[in-house]
């Protein structure tokens, strides 16, 4: 299908009769990981509040019918949402206690296929009254312009992250507060500097203020990135809020004023899901004693205009043909990957080995294979490792392992 559908999708179901659930597919959502538990995951307070007949604590493991139509690809499904509720049934500590969506008829469907691990994926659920059932339409992702389209509606959806949209229909499910939001890093109105109101911070002076409120430096690099990243973003949305909201209940003079401001958000947004995380990765070198222009260099031109996110040990030793190749790194860091991977390849030509830092939470053994092929290795955070395949997680790389790899180069 060619975007437009998409556009003609997010239109139709985007109406006030529709609450958007909007998540990147794992590892554990699709087959990827052979996981018996497939099947996407979707919070259980919103489940309740969609299918009010599935919130039976008396009832071990209820479950409910309901029709889910995958209209990106064409695939109708009478599917089946349970609440495993085990913990209330003989198992207080150890049983489950978490809702799934089952019956999709394994990887004939494009959200247990494997290859759709890491797809942007968007499930719009009829709002309707009981005792009438909710059918549910969904879009799964096939490439990055769809991706962009619908970030381009809700903003960034970062891996592990999920968020419910229009924001208006969250006042509607009071008890499900989406996974974007936390309130550990969040700056009340006197914490925000006065200069952060007049011009909003950039990415570099909120990832400072992460750091001073995250120092974590008794944690390993990937435990340190991960936690501060999460701090990082809940800054982000507190000053967002405190620069935005006085626009918002002031109210527009006209449309375009309003799609205008929204756009700003939203660009605002995408801005800074592309570029915290390499941000994130240059302190943590920093701190680990590497040497910007030493040990390594953040963004150099390496040849023809291109701009790799990170080269080690340095860009002198990059261009100085006598030192050895095998001896040289590119790091490339991506939030996700998925689509996005073949765009390093040409990053550094005399680097035949390219290193990818990314936080999707798995992929397919077919899409890892390929990247193997193309001499790409993944450097995953060790607290998503085991969102990837089991066949797969061996051949991961730490943001710690790569760290101690890159100490041993030599420099110029």
């Amino acid at each position: 299908m060619p975007a437009g559908d998409l556009v003609e999708w997010l239109d139709e179901h985007g109406g006030p009769g529709f609450v958007w659930y909007v998540k990147r597919l794992s590892g554990n959502d699709t087959l990827a990981n052979a996981s018996h538990q497939a099947g996407p995951y979707i919070p259980r307070d919103f489940l309740f509040r969609i299918f009010p007949a599935l919130a039976r604590q008396e009832v071990k493991n209820p479950d409910i019918r309901f029709n889910l139509y995958v209209d990106s690809h064409a695939d109708h499904r009478d599917v089946r949402a349970i609440w495993y509720n085990n913990r209330f049934h003989g198992n207080p500590k150890g049983g489950r206690n978490e809702t799934r969506l089952t019956g999709f008829g394994g990887g004939a469907s494009a959200l247990l296929d494997p290859e759709s691990t890491g797809a942007l994926t968007v499930f719009a659920f009829s709002i309707v009254n009981p005792p009438e059932t909710a059918d549910c339409h969904v879009w799964v992702c096939r490439h990055e312009t769809e991706e962009d389209l619908v970030e381009d509606r809700v903003g960034p959806v970062e891996p592990g992250k999920w968020l419910l949209w229009p924001p208006a229909q969250s006042s509607l499910f009071p008890g499900v507060a989406s996974s974007l939001v936390r309130t550990s890093c969040w700056l009340t109105d006197d914490e925000i500097p006065a200069a952060w109101r007049l011009k909003f911070p950039s990415g570099a002076e909120i990832i400072r203020k992460a750091v001073e409120l995250r120092d974590d430096s008794s944690l390993d690099p990937d435990r340190r990135l991960m936690r501060r990243r999460e701090c990082e973003f809940e800054i982000f949305r507190s000053v967002e809020q405190a620069i935005e909201m006085p626009h918002i209940t002031a109210g527009f003079a006209d449309i375009d004023s309003f799609i205008a401001r929204a756009q700003t958000i939203l660009q605002r947004r995408k801005a800074r899901s592309g570029h915290s995380l390499e941000l994130h990765a240059r302190e943590i070198f920093i701190e680990e004693r590497l040497i910007e222009g030493t040990h390594f260099a953040y963004q150099p031109v390496s040849e023809g205009g291109k701009t790799p996110d990170f080269l080690f040990p340095s860009v002198a030793a990059y261009r100085d043909s006598t030192f050895p190749s095998d001896r040289l790194r590119m790091l490339a860091v991506k939030t996700t990957c998925r689509d996005r991977w073949r765009q390093i390849l040409n990053e550094a030509d005399r680097i035949p080995a390219k290193h990818l830092l990314t936080l999707q939470e798995g992929v397919s053994e077919a899409q890892f294979a390929e990247m193997a092929q193309a001499g790409v290795q993944l450097v995953v955070p060790a607290g998503l490792s085991d969102k990837f395949p089991k066949a797969v997680q061996p051949h991961l790389q730490t943001l710690e392992s790569f760290i101690g790899d890159v100490r041993l180069l030599p420099i110029v």
